[in-house]
């Protein structure tokens, strides 16, 4: 028995739609901006979902016409890209208050670093934070795997030195 499209697109969402959410937030300055985008990447895959050929996996299938939506959406938009106050929502079980604020600190710190990262850094990073391989990472961007490997490498120098520099060191 084979699932009917409407399954087959709601498993899709169930199974991705949490990672959809952060690529949306890390292309955008707010929370309207976000479900912007994220309505159109959901009605880009529900538009392409039939001509899915299993060429690729559908996490790579869905991620490669995420980030083509956003960087329409971003270059439609002609807009910063984020804004630094934007709330990430992190979910972690913290043994105290006291933990859970500095891990709460810590991730924010790293988000607000990642946001000012030109474009093809936050994109790696971003791939690279939902546990992509570089090969699907590379996929979904167009580029080689040595690529992706490269611009990660360049990447992490990045935010060393943003790191450093909010930490006053």
């Amino acid at each position: 028995m084979t699932s009917s499209p409407h399954e087959r697109f709601d498993s899709l969402l169930a199974a991705h739609g949490p990672a959809l959410n952060r690529l949306a937030a890390s292309y955008t300055r707010g929370a309207a901006e976000r479900e912007d985008l994220l309505q159109e990447i959901v009605f880009a895959i529900w538009q392409a979902l039939p001509r899915f050929r299993g060429e690729c996996s559908e996490r790579t299938f869905v991620f490669r016409i995420a980030h083509n939506r956003a960087i329409s959406f971003v270059g439609r938009r002609r807009l910063p890209l984020v804004d630094g106050n934007e709330e990430l929502e992190v979910s972690a079980a913290a043994p105290d208050p006291e933990m859970a604020l500095a891990i709460e600190q810590e991730g924010q710190r790293l988000l607000d670093a990642v946001r000012r990262l030109p474009l093809p850094y936050a994109q790696v990073v971003t791939l690279t934070l939902e546990e992509m391989t570089y090969a699907e990472i590379g996929e979904v961007l167009g580029i080689s795997e040595t690529n992706v490997g490269a611009r990660l490498t360049r990447a992490r120098e990045m935010l060393r030195t943003l790191l450093r520099g909010s930490d006053g060191r």
